[in-house]
């Protein structure tokens, strides 16, 4: 089958944030997306693509970005139509916060969205989908040629454990400690056509891959191929899949720049005639789950002979490599966010800390809820309040 890449003018940005609707009372989530969305036609219903809309759950509103060019650009935007639900959710006693995970609430009282084709995946995934009450963020990045598409989600393939440590936000499940940093990873991972990309060879390859599965009856459409890092063909982007729900819009903006920069540097170096690296396929797998079980603190493999470092330690090479590009793209600011990251804390140990002073999973979600409002990082004291 023959897959049309509607090539980008150079590395346009779109971000894609999946918030929470938290009570304001109780802190659990609350089902109510179809209100709060009806409650913003002129978000929700406008346009090809609306700026606010449902997710597979009712707990859940995502906000789109339209077409941005900087990170700046994406930041201001999100912040814009974040306002507005802001003020809609408030009016009906609700809260916005982000994380990977609902700290409290069970996935067994999720509401399914109003939504034939997410009904369809409930009816063809049963409890695999049922479960899915988990947030992420979503970042595209425009490619200029369809060449190049599949070499760069090759390349980036190796940076999985970096995105996901980052922003790793989802320890805590259904009230329980899971001993990772990112239980969402393990919770959507499960989906048959989830989980790290499929290294292939070329465009041709990809159309060959996606025509066999449709044959097969393993997809409806190529949109239900889930992969932590997959080719939008119909927007013409590289969506980096992999980050958990991130809390602050600060953070947001750190991702959105290490994606351009990544994506950039690589249109760059295939430009110039270079092969991009395509990690070992075992290589990708077992990265992505150090990351997912010790965050930051992971030793990831760094090549395909089994050496290994640090990955805060690479993090920070990552960063210095990627500063002149960021600069010219005009996100070094934002960037720098990652070494904050690095300093103070990833979301989920932000909230493991908070427990560990003596703090409740409620205190957690209020962190989560301040996080987001205030777009800043919350310090301990300021939830935790020790046997209260």
């Amino acid at each position: 089958m023959a897959i049309e890449f509607n090539a980008s003018s150079g590395t346009t940005l779109g971000v894609e944030w999946e918030i929470q609707l938290v009570d304001a009372e109780t802190r659990h989530l609350r089902q109510d997306a179809r209100r709060v969305l009806a409650a913003l036609p002129s978000l929700s219903e406008g346009g090809e693509i609306p700026k606010v809309r449902h997710e597979l759950m009712e707990s859940t509103v995502e906000v789109v970005t339209d077409i941005c060019h900087t990170v700046g650009e994406a930041k201001s935007d999100l912040a814009a139509t974040l306002a507005e639900l802001r003020a809609a959710a408030a009016d009906r006693g609700i809260a916005l916060a982000c994380t990977g995970t609902h700290p409290i609430s069970d996935w067994r009282d999720a509401v399914m969205a109003p939504t034939q084709r997410y009904a369809d995946l409930v009816e063809q995934m049963q409890w695999l989908a049922r479960r899915i009450q988990t947030f992420g963020v979503h970042v595209h990045v425009g490619v200029s040629d369809v060449s190049k598409a599949i070499p760069i989600v090759n390349a980036l393939s190796a940076y999985l454990p970096h995105f996901l440590a980052l922003t790793a936000s989802s320890p805590f499940w259904s009230g329980a400690d899971t001993g990772l940093a990112s239980c969402r990873a393990v919770v959507f991972g499960q989906l048959p056509t989830a989980g790290p990309p499929h290294l292939l060879d070329d465009w041709a390859a990809f159309e060959d891959y996606m025509d066999t599965l449709l044959r097969a009856g393993t997809i409806r459409s190529i949109k239900e191929v889930w992969w932590d890092i997959r080719p939008h063909p119909d927007f013409g982007t590289v969506e980096i899949r992999m980050c958990d729900g991130i809390p602050t819009l600060r953070e947001v903006g750190m991702a959105a720049a290490l994606c351009q920069s990544l994506v950039t540097l690589f249109e760059q170096q295939l430009d110039r005639g270079y092969t991009l690296p395509r990690p070992a396929p075992w290589v990708v797998r077992d990265n992505k789950w150090r990351a997912t079980r010790y965050g930051l603190d992971a030793i990831v493999i760094t090549d395909d002979g089994g050496s290994t470092a640090p990955l805060r330690d690479d993090l920070y090479e990552l960063i210095r490599e990627l500063e002149p590009v960021a600069d010219r793209l005009g996100c070094a600011e934002e960037l720098k966010v990652a070494g904050e990251v690095l300093e103070h804390g990833a979301p989920y140990e932000r909230q493991r800390a908070i427990r560990a002073a003596g703090g409740s999973l409620e205190n957690i979600v209020d962190a989560a809820i301040t996080e987001l409002a205030e777009d800043r990082f919350v310090a301990l004291g300021e939830v935790v309040h020790a046997g209260a």
